[in-house]
């Protein structure tokens, strides 16, 4: 970057060459000036700026970037423009709009992706945020310097030649649908969805034309691989398996814990289905039983007289109960119409396989294994078990967090946060399903994660490729990060902060660091700068060695 100041010409503004001595050090929030040139006055107040990992551009600027208004993404892009030496990229031929949206603060959220020949670099979202006067308050994401203007590759593949490359990668064959779902008003689902999605990938220093192909199966096991295909030899790039670990008449029943809850199902030939079309949304909430096999969606759960009492009928009971819990706090406490924010259908599968410790969110519906009655009893009857699959759903719809290393750590972590904001009365995770032999523990824990195994500081951060580089492991760190936001804050002013950081600031590769960022950034528009939340969330992430 060359010394002196880089001209904000837009705003009427200029950096003054701070930067350099910001990004010269090792990443993390830094404090620089920012020098308004305006009618032959200087304003200095302070914008905190996050380097990106190879220090080359800055991840995350946030302060008073403008003193200009910026109501459309071709101001947005002029004011990029402006600022070339800054970003390093061609914002006319390298970046894709891809939204505009207004939030419930009267802030406007640009977002961008960054492309080659208009096709979008993967994971690389650049985002720009104003306030309700248009001033731009925030500038983040994950994008790339000095990118090539043209990718020098011929696309010989086609989809369906990548979709055949992947499956040929991951040693199994589609397998095709089995178990139709019943015609009511949700949508259908296939044992076996293929997508497949023309990307550019960076592989190492040389940038490819790729083809991204998602294989999401349930048999033989749970997938959803995410596989990059050359889109010109149709070698296999990278490849990984993001299946996150760790659905009218009024009827009533029993949860796996023995207590009863009211149930909205659904009549239809003389038959009640754990079917609720009493939200608000264009979907439904409903549960099917695999039956102790494997194959997804299986079928639906079903009632003669609505009185869902018999002893196997807990876990579809709790699972269709507590999706609609969780449906009602994001609509309620978020205004977040189901996963997808669009009304999409909420399905769970219960009673998958025997003896199965586990649940998860395949990329398209959860799925609850019964446990072995030693290490689990069925995962549906923990209500922070379903929001933690349920927020997996929200984050693959907003941040999209990549499941691997750092953020696939943070992925986890937001969903046992949003957990612990759905069933507040401890810090554990699954404390209600886990070990039903022993009482008082948990999977988990926010407030000690060295309780079960997992760091709560930098210090103790374990490198390993394994579980996608940890993902299980080091989400210590963030949840005790959240922790101490909750306690020095309160649960109603961090579960905003949370969802705003998540929703507006995040992105697929939004690391520890980033995280804190966009978490100071969404507590800047909710409760100001100066104030004792912000001061509270940068405490609790410095007290886990994030800066």
């Amino acid at each position: 970057m060359k010394k002196g100041f880089i001209a904000l010409l837009s705003a009427g503004l200029l950096f003054s060459s701070a930067y350099q001595a910001a990004a010269a050090n090792e990443p993390g929030t830094k404090s620089q000036k920012l020098v308004l040139h305006e009618n032959s006055k200087t304003l200095t107040p302070q914008v905190q700026v996050t380097t990106s990992k190879d220090k080359a551009i800055p991840s995350f600027i946030a302060g008073k970037l403008s003193n200009g208004t910026y109501h459309t993404e071709k101001d947005v892009l002029a004011f990029i423009d402006s600022n070339k030496q800054l970003f390093q990229f061609n914002e006319t031929h390298h970046l894709n709009f891809i939204s505009k949206e207004k939030d419930n603060l009267g802030m406007t959220h640009y977002v961008f992706n960054q492309s080659i020949n208009g096709v979008p670099v993967d994971g690389a979202v650049f985002m720009v945020h104003t306030d309700q006067q248009g001033k731009i308050t925030a500038i983040n994401g994950d994008v790339h310097a000095n990118l090539p203007e043209n990718i020098k590759s011929i696309k010989k593949l086609t989809k369906t030649n990548a979709i055949s490359a992947a499956w040929k990668h991951i040693g199994e064959q589609p397998k095709k649908e089995k178990n139709k779902p019943l015609a009511f008003k949700g949508a259908k689902l296939s044992d076996t969805v293929e997508k497949s999605k023309l990307v550019i990938f960076k592989d190492q220093n040389q940038y490819k034309l790729a083809y991204r192909v998602a294989l999401q199966f349930i048999d033989p096991y749970p997938a959803n691989w995410q596989v990059y295909v050359d889109a010109n030899s149709g070698k296999v790039l990278k490849s990984f398996n993001a299946v996150n670990s760790d659905g009218p008449a009024t009827g009533s029943g029993y949860g796996v814990l023995g207590d009863n809850k009211t149930l909205n199902t659904y009549l239809s030939g003389g038959t009640y289905y754990l079917y609720d079309t009493t939200k608000a949304m264009s979907g439904v909430i409903e549960t099917y039983t695999a039956r102790n096999g494997s194959s997804l969606p299986g079928v639906y759960s079903t009632d003669t007289n609505n009185a869902w009492t018999a002893s196997n009928q807990g876990a579809d009971v709790d699972a269709n109960y507590y999706a609609g819990k969780v449906y009602d706090y994001y609509k309620n406490t978020h205004g977040r119409n189901s996963f997808d924010n669009a009304g999409s259908t909420i399905r769970s599968t219960v009673h998958y396989s025997s003896g199965y410790n586990n649940a998860f969110w395949n990329g398209s519906q959860m799925v609850y294994g019964d446990g072995d009655g030693q290490v689990f009893r069925p995962l549906s009857g923990a209500l922070d078990v379903v929001a933690h699959e349920l927020t997996h759903a929200v984050t693959e719809r907003t941040a999209g967090l990549n499941y691997s290393y750092q953020s696939g750590a943070l992925n986890e972590s937001m969903s046992d946060v949003f957990g612990y904001f759905l069933d507040p009365n401890d810090w554990l995770m699954g404390e209600d399903v886990y070990t039903p032999g022993t009482a008082g523990d948990g999977l988990r824990s926010l407030s000690n994660p060295k309780l079960y195994g997992q760091p709560d500081h930098m210090s103790g951060y374990v490198n390993t490729s394994s579980d996608n580089g940890g993902v299980h492991t080091n989400s210590g760190i963030p949840n005790k990060a959240a922790y101490n936001t909750i306690t020095a804050i309160g649960k109603a002013k961090a579960e905003k902060i949370y969802y705003r950081a998540l929703t507006r600031y995040m992105t697929p590769s939004t690391n520890f660091s980033g995280a804190r960022a966009a978490l100071l950034s969404a507590t800047t528009d909710l409760y100001g700068s100066t104030s004792t939340e912000y001061n509270a969330v940068k405490t609790a992430w410095t007290n886990v060695g994030v800066n």
